[in-house]
């Protein structure tokens, strides 16, 4: 398991998918705002990629999250979109609704940057979400995360087009949690 100071990053585990069905999934307007893709009802039993993992993909590693005390998942963090010959990834999460608003994403996003920098050895780490996403905003900020660029409504969330910002951080810009 990979520790934060408040979380931890593991292997999914079967009794962990029908939570996260249940509570990100099946959530309409969370579900949209949070894929590139539109809604759609997940079947029980799905191999469905956003819950079932498959271990030999290596462009994509998924996480579930859960606290360190006490080990509650309270969602899921991925790496994803990876690319070994530009050493580059992307980073996203989704927490449960009883785990928003407790400083849990900056967490996930400083564990998710130690397995990108350290584990990985990639060099460059981005972030894209709504321009409206003020938590995921401040998680990647409070981690070192630039603000690159807004990519003016390009997507398509629940019947409008929204902006989506783009954040990057580099390996030399990185500037690991002490507890590492």
């Amino acid at each position: 398991m990979l520790k934060g100071s408040k979380v931890g990053l593991r292997a999914r585990h079967e009794d962990d998918i029908p939570i996260l069905r249940t509570e990100l999934y099946d959530d309409v307007v969370n579900g949209s705002r949070a894929e590139s893709r539109p809604w759609r009802p997940i079947t029980p039993g799905s191999k469905d990629s956003r819950l079932v993992v498959d271990d030999n993909e290596q462009g994509h590693v998924p996480f579930s999250v859960v606290e360190l005390d006490g080990g509650t998942l309270i969602g899921t963090a991925t790496l994803w979109g990876i690319d070994t010959h530009h050493r580059s990834a992307h980073i996203g999460l989704g927490l449960l609704p009883s785990a928003r608003g407790k400083g849990y994403g900056t967490d996930v996003v400083a564990v998710l940057c130690h397995y990108g920098f350290v584990v990985r050895g990639l060099h460059r780490l981005q972030i894209e979400t709504l321009s409206d996403n003020a938590a995921m905003l401040r998680s990647a900020e409070r981690n070192g995360f630039v603000r690159e660029g807004v990519l003016r409504s390009s997507a398509w969330v629940m019947g409008e087009f929204l902006d989506q910002v783009l954040l990057g951080l580099l390996a030399q810009e990185w500037k690991p949690a002490s507890k590492g």
